[in-house]
């Protein structure tokens, strides 16, 4: 009989396989006290980047985390580095799940991986779970979540962490934006008649001058678990890009994921099936998420329409990266086949928001 699953996990895609038996021998010798029952992976359905699976032995479950499979741009998909964020972040955050092991070992898993704990909620992202009663008032509630736990996370003074060990704050937006363009040039594969203008336009309109904080960078719903009664967030997921930067940055990229009903189709319908911030009333519209972080935060929001463009650009970018590990070869993921529409649509509305005013 198949083995009931959770929600958000999946049986392991084709090609994303563990060596069973191989990593169950690796968690005998460097985890104490595990069940005698044998080791069952699935995979976690969501993420468009690192492979994350669910182990579980018995009553005991973890995360492990590792990078793509393919050739990886470098620094990038760094599990230590991951792993030193969590632990860092956990003590003072507790959303940020606990770091458990990290090893370089590539013969277990084919790279370096990591384990953390397992945090068990509600991981919103195009639908709500079946049976919950949708209300605007859960939806506002919602919203308004989302906001305070960015406010908090950018409350925490980077100082006392280990974080100000393996970031550069000093000229954060200039070097993003630079290195986004040459990340973008290194994967191009087509032509798109904009992106010259809006390479300038964002070159011509970094912020010289910004404050510091610790940033996820890759906020949104998906990466966030709730509890069962959606009362409070539990976890926040995927770390690798936290660092310690603008602010602003991490609000426009939290604010790039953040659809709203009139919205373009071709933005809703992006990547998948339209976020439950398009289809449900109550939520907050982009403009109301960034006036309630701006309350809470008390941070000048003025040109917050640069930040907005290189959140899209910079999500273009992503998913340009990903295209060209597709059309190259190194993944033959089938979901990454229309990629280059998805690119250029975003590269198109970027150039679209670059003279508009909050």
């Amino acid at each position: 009989m198949r083995r009931q699953m959770n929600r958000d996990t999946i049986q392991v895609r084709k090609g994303e396989e563990l060596d069973l038996l191989e990593l169950e021998k690796f968690l005998r010798e460097n985890v104490e006290s595990l069940p005698e029952e044998p080791l069952e992976i699935l995979q976690f359905s969501a993420g468009h980047s690192n492979l994350t699976y669910q182990l579980k032995m018995g009553d005991w479950e973890a995360v492990l985390r590792r990078p793509p499979l393919g050739p990886v741009a470098p620094k990038a998909h760094d599990m230590a580095r991951e792993f030193k964020i969590l632990t860092e972040l956990n003590p003072i955050f507790s959303v940020a799940p606990k770091p458990l092991l990290f090893s370089e070992n590539q013969s277990t898993v084919g790279s370096p991986f990591f384990l953390m704990e397992r945090k068990k909620g509600v991981v919103i992202d195009t639908s709500f779970p079946d049976g919950t009663q949708v209300t605007k008032e859960l939806c506002r509630h919602l919203s308004q979540v989302m906001v305070d736990k960015l406010v908090e996370l950018h409350a925490i003074d980077y100082k006392q962490t280990g974080l100000a060990e393996i970031s550069k704050p000093e000229g954060f937006m200039e070097r993003q934006v630079h290195g986004w363009i040459g990340r973008y040039e290194r994967a191009k594969t087509d032509e798109i008649a904009v992106v010259d203008s809006l390479k300038k336009w964002l070159v011509e309109h970094t912020p010289k001058v910004h404050a510091s904080t610790i940033i996820h960078y890759d906020y949104k719903f998906n990466n966030a678990m709730f509890t069962n009664h959606y009362s409070e967030m539990v976890g926040l997921f995927d770390w690798e890009m936290t660092t310690v930067g603008d602010p602003l940055a991490d609000l426009g990229v939290a604010m790039g994921y953040w659809n709203q009903s009139d919205d373009s189709e071709l933005l809703i319908n992006g990547l998948r099936n339209p976020p439950v911030t398009a289809v449900n009333e109550g939520f907050f519209t982009r403009n109301e998420f960034i006036e309630q972080y701006a309350k809470k935060s008390g941070r000048d929001i003025t040109n917050f329409n640069f930040y907005l463009t290189f959140a899209y650009f910079k999500l273009a970018v992503i998913g340009q990266q990903i295209y060209y590990r597709y059309k190259k070869g190194q993944t033959n993921d089938a979901r990454f086949a229309s990629f280059n529409h998805f690119v250029k649509n975003l590269i198109l509305h970027a150039a679209s928001v670059a003279d508009e005013k909050l």
